[in-house]
């Protein structure tokens, strides 16, 4: 646990009923919130249902480099979403060859991760809507990152990443989304789990069993929590745009992301 605080989020539910609390204003509005399974789908099952919006997961995988595999030269989501990294596929000397079988093995894997969790519902459409991406905390954010990306390139409009807690550094530096929703930046960040309560895993039943009821209509609104957490930005939301050219913070006003 970090020094001289209590820990800030009872489980995932809290965190995420917390951080539904900063989307108040969008309500109603054309948002999809894409949870990061396992552990992001209980915190994006909360502000769905703050939001009354669709629920789904949004599942990547690392492309590792052959003879090393933990060495990431992309990663792949669903609909053929691709992000490359350019650098270490020159640096590595990989083929063409090479990235299709990387990718063929990886997309069987993400086809049936993604069989498991949906059960035969379809994907949500994001294509020209906003979309909220859920994590239950970030440290480097790489996972995050690529699935923003992967966001973006299936059409969403704008991205927005949703977390209980992230290092302030990588908030800061995390230019991929149009804008972050933290509630709890430390600069002298310790692991995501130190700032919850419990943070048990979650099981792929648990997921399944929260997309299914995301996916009923008119859910009712989340109970408010009992404590209004930290956050970082303006207007309610602690929403930070990312400036494309500049890559600074600045503010947003709700019809941004209309």
């Amino acid at each position: 646990m970090p020094r001289n605080q209590s820990k800030t989020f009872l489980d995932r539910t809290d965190a995420g009923r917390q951080l539904g609390q900063r989307f108040a204003g969008l309500r109603g509005q054309d948002v999809v919130v894409l949870g990061l399974p396992r552990g992001g789908v209980p915190v994006a099952f909360e502000v769905a249902k703050a939001l009354d919006a669709p629920l789904d997961v949004i599942v990547v995988r690392k492309l590792g480099v052959p003879f090393r595999p933990e060495v990431a030269m992309g990663a792949i989501g669903e609909g053929g979403a691709r992000v490359l990294e350019p650098r270490v596929l020159s640096r590595a000397r990989i083929t063409e060859e090479d990235l299709r079988t990387v990718e063929r093995e990886e997309r069987q894997l993400l086809e049936r991760r993604l069989t498991r969790y949906r059960q035969g519902r379809t994907r949500a459409d994001v294509h020209g809507r906003a979309v909220v991406v859920v994590d239950d905390g970030i440290a480097t954010g790489s996972t995050a990152r690529v699935a923003c990306q992967v966001a973006r390139q299936l059409g969403a409009a704008r991205v927005i990443l949703a977390v209980p807690v992230a290092p302030a550094g990588t908030v800061a530096s995390f230019t991929e989304a149009d804008g972050i929703v933290c509630l709890l930046s430390p600069r002298n960040f310790e692991a995501v789990g130190c700032y919850y309560d419990d943070f048990s895993p979650t099981e792929d039943d648990e997921v399944v069993r929260l997309l299914d009821l995301g996916s009923q209509p008119n859910r009712p609104a989340s109970e408010p929590p009992g404590k209004q957490g930290h956050a970082r930005g303006s207007w309610g939301l602690g929403l930070h745009r990312r400036n494309r050219l500049h890559r600074r913070s600045t503010t947003w006003n709700e019809s941004s992301i209309r």
